[in-house]
């Protein structure tokens, strides 16, 4: 982005913020324009302040359709910004697909009810967190929750980032999917009980991150999810990856405890057009005794 290019946007921006009676620090900026729409839905998703940059077929009823009732959020729509007909207005999301507009600049998307710090990568000048894979210690979950080395690894499979969306599907207290809500990506954490949704949720709290959390029988549930660009399956069930596979994510990835479930797995992926690789970890801290060796399975598109 050219350097004046980039002040108009963010002048743009500042103004919207002005006129909506709301403080922009820490939000985040994104445009919805030329095949953005999708990626900025998802930073939607994951951000309680975001500004959007709309565009034609990617305006205030087109995120208000993707994002009603499942991420309560308010809108606040800007129109003609600085010029004669500036209108900045208030609105729930399902409202927003139903009034007409007259070609919005920006959408702000907000939580009302946020009271913490933003999470993300533009977070007063931090690139993201301090660092990966905290130490299982850090979550609830007891043996369910994977070790920091493999956690680490799952991650750089996974890739998760602003704009993407990931699925962590029984991951041990959604671990997997603080981490990746950490370093910005919208998570859909999926629980198969209420137990196991509250483990998540008390997890989510502890680390300060934001996601949403689905009960459900899987693979039954993922039907009434949007799709993923990224899939955690925690205990590797060849079923569950099945179904992920359907949706064509870039990443999937799992964790066994020994190679017993591996065939199954790498012909799922195969199937799917997915390139494997099965990594054997043995990782041990000083005093924790003998090292424990899983295996992380993953496939990426070919």
């Amino acid at each position: 982005m050219g350097e004046d290019l980039e002040e108009g946007v963010f002048g743009l921006v500042a103004r919207a913020f002005a006129g909506a009676g709301l403080d922009g620090e820490g939000a985040v900026v994104v445009s919805a324009r030329e095949g953005g729409f999708r990626r900025a839905v998802n930073a939607c998703r994951a951000h309680p302040r975001v500004a959007v940059l709309t565009g034609p077929g990617a305006g205030p009823a087109e995120l208000g359709r993707e994002l009603h009732p499942q991420t309560p959020r308010s809108f606040v729509v800007c129109e003609d910004l600085g010029g004669p007909d500036e209108r900045v207005v208030h609105v729930r999301p399902a409202e927003a697909t139903t009034r007409p507009w007259r070609e919005p600049q920006v959408v702000i998307v907000h939580d009302p009810r946020w009271r913490g710090e933003p999470s993300g990568w533009l977070v007063s000048g931090r690139p993201g967190p301090g660092g990966w894979a905290p130490p299982e210690e850090g979550f609830e979950g007891g043996g369910r929750v994977p070790g920091a080395a493999a956690r680490a690894l799952v991650l750089a499979r996974l890739g998760p980032g602003l704009g993407d969306l990931v699925w962590d599907i029984g991951s041990g207290g959604g671990a997997v999917g603080v981490e990746c809500a950490r370093l910005g990506a919208a998570v859909v954490a999926v629980g198969g009980d209420g137990e196991a949704c509250e483990l998540v949720r008390r997890n989510v709290r502890a680390h300060g991150t934001r996601l949403a959390v689905a009960r459900g029988e899987v693979p039954q549930v993922l039907a009434h999810l949007p799709d993923p660009d990224a899939v955690f399956v925690g205990e590797g069930d060849p079923a569950v990856v099945e179904a992920c596979v359907r949706r064509s994510p870039r990443a999937i990835a799992t964790i066994l405890d020994g190679a017993a479930g591996l065939d199954p797995l790498r012909e799922a992926l195969r199937d799917g057009g997915y390139r494997v690789e099965a990594v054997r970890l043995t990782a041990a801290r000083e005093g924790a005794g003998e090292p424990d060796a899983v295996l992380v399975v993953s496939g990426t598109i070919r």
